[in-house]
């Protein structure tokens, strides 16, 4: 595996916990096995290739999203702040199953955005963010970005092998 086609990012870190060498995530991922189940994860620098780690440990922070991993190796506070910064991944094909109506949230990414379903695009995906809740990035026609809450009310319908996802906004939040 070599592009980054194969690889999904899941994760970041984002902090030294403690002085044994413990890191600190902010997810990008909806399972939070990524980060508790010990086993072989990858780091990724910027514009780095990315390289095998081990996940021994892994534990949610209470009432945060943030969840609190040990890498084999990483043994002291200075290993760890050494590490801050790159991105956790895992293979592309290491993705879990998902029920009806749920999504690979990268998977949206690149689909055209309609106001209906037989109706011309009004721009594209093209981010994602996590914030508590998902939202996507839309650049509009117009070339503007929104951020646009992926929650059933606003994005009622996705057509993954169409390439294309419906929304019905609120007044005001694409302001057209």
């Amino acid at each position: 595996m070599n592009g980054d086609e194969d690889w999904l990012t899941v994760g970041k870190l984002v902090a030294a916990q403690g002085m044994k060498g413990e890191l600190r995530i902010n997810p990008s991922s909806d399972f939070p096995e990524r980060f508790t189940l010990p086993g072989q994860r990858w780091l990724k620098e910027r514009n780095g290739e990315p390289r095998p780690i081990e996940l021994l440990t892994g534990r949610q922070l209470p009432g945060r999203s943030l969840y609190v991993v040990k890498f084999a190796g990483v043994n002291n506070r200075n290993a760890a702040e050494a590490l801050v910064g790159q991105n956790l991944l895992v293979p592309s094909s290491d993705r879990p199953s998902l029920a009806e109506g749920e999504f690979h949230l990268l998977d949206l990414v690149g689909l055209e955005a309609r106001l209906e379903a037989e109706g011309p695009a009004i721009g594209h995906v093209t981010d994602l963010t996590t914030a508590g809740n998902d939202l996507l990035e839309i650049e509009l026609l117009t070339g503007r970005r929104v951020l646009v809450p992926f929650v059933e009310a606003i994005v009622p319908e996705v057509q993954l092998n169409q390439g294309w996802l419906r929304l019905t906004p609120p007044p005001g939040l694409l302001e057209l």
